[in-house]
C-alpha cells in the first residue's frame, strides 16, 4: 500500500505555502520569533472548522491528542492562549487576501452556470449572524440583541464566494455594495435591500447589468410597452424612467420593467433591469437563480462554525468567519479538481471524520464496490447430531 500523509496534510497542500506567506509577510512584517506562526494560526482555524470544534480549548485538545500526526504540516505547537492571542492581535485582513486568492485559483475550475450566455453571474446579499449582547456590546443590532452581517458576493461559476465583508448588524448592503467589483459585461442580481438608484446608474456606467425587484413606493414614468402576449407568464414589459425628485433624479437612466406571474406559485414578481435585449422569461430565471446565495448562507451555518465565535473583539470575529471561507473555497477547489460528484456538505462529513487518517486524498470520495468473494478466512459452522 503507498505510503499517504493525513487527509488534513494534503488539502493545506493545495495552498501555494510561498504565496500564503508573502501575504503573512505583507501584512504581519516583522513578528518576534516565539510568536505563533500566521500558518500555525491558519491551520488551527481550518482544524477548529473541519472536526467541529467549539471552543479554543477544544482546538487545542484535538491538535494536542494528535501531534504524532502533525510532524509533516510545518505548524508549531499551538496553545489556548497563543491562539486567542493570535486571532486578537493579528490584523484580520490577511484572511481576506488569502480568500480573494483562493477565489481566484478556484474560479479557474469551477464549471459554468447554466445559462446559455456567456457573461459572469454574480448574487449580492447579506445575512445576519446572531450574537450575545454581553459579549459583543459593540455590535448592537438593536435594544434586544446584537449580530454581525456577512455580505456575500455568490460566483454562479461554481456557486463560490467572491465577495465578503464581515460588518455590525446595523450596517446596510447598500454601504458595502460600493466595494463590490466585477469583470465588464457580467450580470449582477440582488433583492430591494440594494436599491439606490445612483449605485444603479453606477454599475451601468461601468458596463456591468443588474437584475432586481422594484421597490413598491417606486415613481417613474411609462416611456413604451412591449408585447408579450408570446408567454403567458409575463404581464407586462415595459421601457420606464424614474420620476423621482431626489438629487440628480434627471440624470438617471431609462430602464427595463418586466411583470412577471410565477406558473408554479402563482405569486406576481416586478422585476427591473438594465438589460433591454434577453426575453423577459430569462430576466426572470436570473432573479430565480438568486436564492443560490440564500442556500449558501444555509450552507454555511450548518456546517461551517461561524456561531459560536472563539474571541470577543472585532479582529477575532473578522478572522473565524473569514477563515470558515476560505476553508470553503479549499473544499470548493478540491471539488472541482478531482471532479468529485459528491455534493459539498457529503464531502464536509467524510473530512469531518477522517482528517488525521492517512489515506488517499480523492481515494477517500471514490465508492467502494462489495466485494465479491467472500473473505479468505475459515467458516465454522455448528451441526446438530
Amino acid at each position: 500500500m503507498a505510503h499517504s500523509n493525513t487527509v488534513l496534510s494534503q488539502m493545506l497542500k493545495m495552498i501555494p505555502r510561498h504565496e500564503f506567506e508573502r501575504l503573512a509577510n505583507g501584512v504581519d512584517g516583522q513578528v518576534r520569533s516565539t510568536a505563533l506562526s500566521r500558518w500555525s494560526q491558519f491551520v488551527a482555524l481550518t482544524v477548529g472548522q473541519l472536526s467541529g470544534r467549539q471552543s479554543l480549548r477544544d482546538i487545542e485538545s484535538c491538535l494536542s491528542t494528535q501531534r504524532h500526526l502533525q510532524y509533516h504540516l510545518g505548524t508549531q505547537t499551538v496553545s489556548k492562549s497563543a491562539l486567542a492571542r493570535a486571532n486578537e492581535q493579528r490584523d484580520a485582513m490577511f484572511y481576506l487576501q488569502l480568500f480573494e486568492l483562493l477565489y481566484q485559483r478556484c474560479s479557474q475550475r469551477a464549471p459554468r452556470h447554466g445559462f446559455r450566455f456567456k457573461n459572469k453571474l454574480f448574487s449580492l446579499d447579506g445575512s445576519l449572524l446572531d450574537a450575545s449582547m454581553k459579549l459583543f456590546p459593540w455590535a448592537d443590532y438593536n435594544r434586544k440583541k446584537a449580530a454581525f452581517k456577512l455580505h456575500v458576493g455568490l460566483d454562479h461559476d461554481g456557486l463560490i464566494p467572491c465577495f465578503a465583508r464581515i460588518t455590525e448588524g446595523s450596517v446596510s448592503e447598500n454601504e458595502q455594495a460600493r466595494d463590490f467589483t466585477a469583470p465588464k459585461g457580467s450580470v449582477v442580481v440582488f433583492d430591494k435591500g440594494y436599491n439606490n438608484y445612483r449605485w444603479h446608474k453606477a454599475l451601468t456606467d461601468k458596463g456591468i447589468y443588474w437584475v432586481t425587484r422594484i421597490r413598491g413606493n417606486a415613481k417613474y414614468r411609462v416611456l413604451e410597452r412591449s408585447d408579450c402576449t408570446a408567454n403567458p407568464a409575463v404581464t407586462s414589459d415595459q421601457l420606464i424612467k424614474y420620476s423621482s425628485k431626489q438629487r440628480d433624479g434627471d440624470k438617471l437612466y431609462p430602464i427595463r420593467r418586466i411583470g412577471y406571474r410565477d406558473p408554479e406559485t402563482g405569486r406576481h414578481y416586478v422585476f427591473i433591469t438594465n438589460h433591454f435585449n434577453w426575453s423577459a422569461q430569462t430576466i426572470a430565471d436570473i432573479y430565480k437563480q438568486r436564492w443560490q446565495v440564500e442556500l449558501f448562507f444555509k450552507w454555511i451555518k450548518q456546517n461551517l462554525k461561524i456561531k459560536a465565535f472563539l474571541g470577543n473583539s472585532k479582529n477575532a470575529v473578522l478572522s473565524q468567519v473569514l477563515a470558515a471561507l476560505c476553508v470553503y473555497l479549499l473544499i470548493a477547489f478540491m471539488k472541482f479538481q478531482a471532479r468529485l460528484t459528491q455534493s459539498m456538505q457529503q464531502i464536509t462529513r467524510l473530512l469531518h471524520t477522517n482528517l488525521f487518517s492517512k489515506r488517499d486524498l480523492t481515494g477517500l470520495f471514490e465508492k467502494v464496490k462489495p466485494d465479491k468473494y467472500p473473505p479468505p478466512q475459515l467458516t465454522f459452522a455448528l451441526a446438530r447430531r
